[in-house]
């Protein structure tokens, strides 16, 4: 059964019903979160009961996920396209990494691996839309709404579809050509519950659209942060992931740094809150790894907060980077991202454009393996956090590469020279 509470404002504190279907607090326009019934949830499954290893997707957690799987009413709900147990894979080759005795790894979310589970997408975002399409079914919502920088508009589509939903997706008209090609082909060949408009040339201006011209026919928004806190639920499953026992043993435990590509930053969000809730638990202790949010110096708004030791960022004009998924001019949620940031003794980085595709051509050239551009610009901002004493010898670092670099081929073909 779902152990969900209720949902509960991030800065205002305020607790509503989970069952209502709303967006922002009322009360400040600011993200909720749901809130879990811990304790319920130790006494009745105690010695993590509810914990499922068997399982090759992110639903394993069981009654730590906003839905049961295993109970057959929140299952009646979920569509589980095989999304999540991604491969967290040994990188400690990486030139930087080696000659600093990193023990580097990077969590796939992009490619599969046998073995292993799957995000159908190839992209980090199935976790999360997974989630807001089961709790839409939940809630006898029927229409949905997103603006996109491309990936996340991509996924809900695929599992709306699934889950018998109409969708409405926003994205630039310069989103890469095979996720707005996959948008555009469902639009095509189910025109009574798929529509796209593009708008730009940020997630920005497709959200307005969104909220000028179908919100007020009655779709429902899903747009990052701005759906009760499910979007923060799915990403969840990444964090517990990166805490949960290698194969062979039992012991939970987190890396020293995690090195993440943040745009809107509902990941960070969402690992954060895993711990939160493996440390009441009791699965693991008090300790958090660094996190570091990596974004392009094309658009840069949470480095320039972190920077300037603001509370929030202030909204930027877009750059041009081959980081599509970081180029987002600012978040209703980003307040939050900063603290966690703050808390954890982490930072917010740029990384320069010319670097991303040096790291990427350097890729390919030496295995011929591609990872997404946003993963890229993780492993570009190595030097740097280095340099600055946020890694050091010998401690266990984990990279998050979010996507598929086949998302993106025609914009990477000219570094495979």
């Amino acid at each position: 059964m779902s152990y969900v509470r209720c949902v509960r404002g991030l800065a205002s504190g305020i607790e509503y019903s989970a069952d209502s279907a709303m967006n922002l607090d009322p009360a400040d326009g600011r993200p909720v979160e749901m809130v879990l019934d811990l304790e319920r949830l130790a006494a009745e499954r105690p010695d993590a009961q509810w914990y499922g290893p068997g399982r090759r997707d992110m639903w394993r957690f069981g009654g730590l996920m906003a839905l049961d799987i295993a109970d057959p009413r929140d299952a009646a709900h979920i569509v589980t396209l095989g999304e999540g147990a991604t491969p967290l894979l040994d990188y400690s080759r990486h030139p930087v990494a080696k000659a600093a005795g990193l023990s580097l790894a990077i969590k796939e979310e992009g490619r599969a691996h046998a073995g292993y589970g799957a995000n159908p997408t190839q992209s980090f975002k199935d976790r999360g839309m997974a989630m807001v399409v089961a709790q839409a079914r939940r809630l006898g919502l029927k229409r949905l709404a997103i603006p996109t920088q491309g990936n996340a508009g991509d996924s809900l589509t695929r599992y709306a579809l699934e889950a018998g939903l109409s969708v409405v997706v926003a994205m630039p008209a310069d989103t890469p050509a095979p996720i707005l090609g996959n948008v555009a082909a469902a639009a095509h060949r189910y025109p009574d519950r798929v529509a796209l408009e593009l708008a730009g040339p940020t997630i920005r201006e497709a959200g307005s659209l969104l909220k000028q011209k179908y919100l007020p026919q009655g779709y429902f928004s899903v747009a990052t942060f701005q759906e009760p806190g499910w979007r923060i639920e799915g990403k969840k499953s990444l964090g517990l992931e990166l805490a949960e026992p290698a194969p062979g043993e039992t012991r939970w435990s987190l890396p020293d740094a995690v090195i993440y590509p943040t745009g809107g930053g509902t990941g960070v969000l969402g690992m954060w809150k895993a711990w939160d809730e493996l440390e009441a638990l009791g699965m693991i202790g008090r300790e958090r790894p660094r996190m570091i949010c990596v974004q392009s110096e094309a658009t840069m708004p949470l480095v320039r907060a972190f920077d300037a030791g603001a509370a929030d960022t202030v909204a930027l004009e877009a750059g041009d980077t081959l980081a599509f998924g970081l180029n987002v001019p600012g978040g209703v949620g980003h307040f939050r991202v900063l603290e966690i940031v703050r808390a954890s003794g982490g930072a917010a980085v740029a990384v320069a454009e010319r670097d991303i595709s040096a790291e990427l051509a350097r890729l390919w050239q030496e295995s011929h393996e591609w990872i997404g551009p946003e993963g890229a610009a993780c492993l570009a901002a190595l030097p740097q956090l280095l340099s600055r004493g946020l890694l050091r010898y010998g401690e266990r670092v984990v990279a998050v590469n979010t996507g598929s670099a086949e998302k993106y081929l025609p914009a990477l073909r000219h570094l495979r020279v």
